[in-house]
């Protein structure tokens, strides 16, 4: 801050200068009485509306946006609509700041806080807002971070933050990440319960909440999370490379035990802008991850599953023809210890998803941005949960307790965006088909006999705004 009366006096005027500039009719500067005075009330003002920093070393940068959309459905048998925050890049707010040691050296800090008013990955049929859990809605730590970084030697930092492999099934370099990933579609409305085609909802087809029913998301290993994703708020160290040649590698470890390695590159060639990434990790203590391994008992620490997952993303800079592409792999070593896995249900999962179209600035207003999609995985067994009673519209076998031999989830869809950049501000329309497979075994007699579920349609519309 300046000091003294004469340093803000000059700030002053150059602040003012726009509207003194403007002032109809012009006349002469009062030098006389109580300017000095009128200065230091206006300076005063300023200074209230500006963010205080603790220290004058560290800088303080607050950013964020809000996205919030309206979720129609229509699961075959019923149809509505919600608005709900879109998770695909929900609501939120981040204070990050940084500042030098030396030439070579830097420390700097990221706190980043989520929001979710109504949670757009699950929500379903009996429950709007998504919160049969508390911690599905409301606030959520995302980033608590310090780093320290050399130009020389690379990037270090220590506290909850994306591992290594985070992303890195997603890379996306249009503006479908902000609110249709093509390889995360859990965010898109996948709470939603399943439908037998034999009739009625999942859990019996009855009761006030379906708490118990299964969804759209456990038939993606369990979770929801496409195979080869590495974690998101989770306590670790991470190691992040200088760049070279457009190459960076990075490595993590978090609590007892998570570990995992990732190689990204991103450059130009012959007027396409290209990012890409590989990542391998490991999952060793289902306590401490959100990473799910199918062949685990809930909470369980009897965990050991590996995945390797990479994504790359072009872009035609010229025409804005764009293509994304990203698959993945997840091994879980437990599942001969199981009694589904014993069996000879398979311990894999795997998932392929690609989306393409055009971005570009048509308008004056901002880019536009036209794209179609698909998704695919087939997922093995499951020993997390059973279809728990013989009369659930699922059960195909019978018998209760019927157990997961296998599961399936196909996508595809198409969307629309329009971008304002004066208003930094996206407005979006996105619309999913969805088709699952679920495989179902008897524990008494072996028998396998498949599920048939009612497919599910899903729009999404909304906006997101930066600030």
């Amino acid at each position: 801050m300046y000091g003294g009366v004469g340093g803000r006096v000059g700030l002053a005027l150059v602040l003012g200068l726009g509207i003194f500039a403007g002032a109809a009719p012009a006349r002469a500067a009062d030098l006389g009485g109580d300017c000095c005075a009128d200065l230091e009330e206006r300076i005063a003002e300023l200074e209230a509306t500006t963010a205080r920093k603790g220290n004058r070393k560290v800088s303080l940068e607050i950013s964020g946006h809000v996205n919030e959309a309206v979720l129609w459905w229509d699961d075959g048998r019923e149809s509505n609509a919600y608005v709900v925050t879109n998770d695909n890049s929900r609501t939120r707010f981040r204070f990050k700041g940084k500042a030098k040691i030396d030439k070579d050296w830097e420390a700097g800090y990221q706190i980043e806080i989520g929001i979710r008013t109504a949670n757009s990955k699950r929500a379903n049929q009996f429950n709007a807002k998504g919160n049969d859990f508390a911690e599905d809605v409301g606030f959520d730590i995302r980033d608590s971070y310090w780093f320290v970084k050399s130009k020389t030697y690379g990037r270090l930092s220590v506290g909850r933050q994306g591992t290594a492999t985070d992303q890195i099934t997603e890379i996306n370099l249009s503006q479908t990440a902000s609110f249709s990933k093509y390889s995360d579609i859990e965010d898109t409305g996948l709470g939603m319960l399943l439908r037998s085609k034999n009739g009625g909802l999942t859990a019996n087809g009855v009761g006030a909440t379906g708490q118990t029913g299964l969804t759209w998301r456990r038939l993606i290993g369990d979770g929801g999370d496409q195979p080869g994703e590495g974690e998101r708020r989770f306590n670790a160290v991470k190691y992040v490379s200088p760049e070279f040649a457009g190459f960076t590698a990075s490595a993590a470890w978090g609590e007892d035990d998570y570990w995992d390695a990732a190689l990204n590159w991103q450059g130009e060639f012959h007027g396409f802008t290209i990012e890409a990434g590989i990542g391998y990790g490991e999952i060793t203590d289902n306590l401490q991850t959100q990473t799910v391994c199918a062949f685990s008992a809930v909470g369980a620490p009897d965990t050991k599953c590996s995945q390797f997952g990479g994504s790359i993303s072009v872009l035609h800079e010229k025409t804005g023809l764009f293509v994304n592409f990203g698959a993945g792999e997840k091994t879980d070593d437990v599942a001969r210890r199981t009694a589904v896995g014993a069996a000879g249900a398979s311990d894999e999962q795997t998932f392929w998803a690609v989306q393409g179209g055009i971005e570009k600035k048509f308008t004056e207003y901002g880019k536009t941005t036209v794209y179609g999609e698909y998704y695919d995985y087939d997922g093995g067994g499951n020993s997390r949960r059973t279809i728990a009673s013989a009369t659930d519209p699922l059960n195909t076998v019978g018998v209760a307790g019927a157990q997961i031999w296998s599961t399936g989830v196909q996508s595809y869809g198409a969307g629309i965006a329009q971008g304002f950049d004066k208003a930094a501000l996206l407005v979006y329309l996105s619309y999913r088909h969805v088709e699952g497979d679920l495989t179902l075994r008897n524990p008494v007699t072996g028998a396998i006999a498949d599920s048939p579920l009612d497919d599910l349609d899903l729009v999404m519309s909304g906006a997101i705004i930066k600030f």
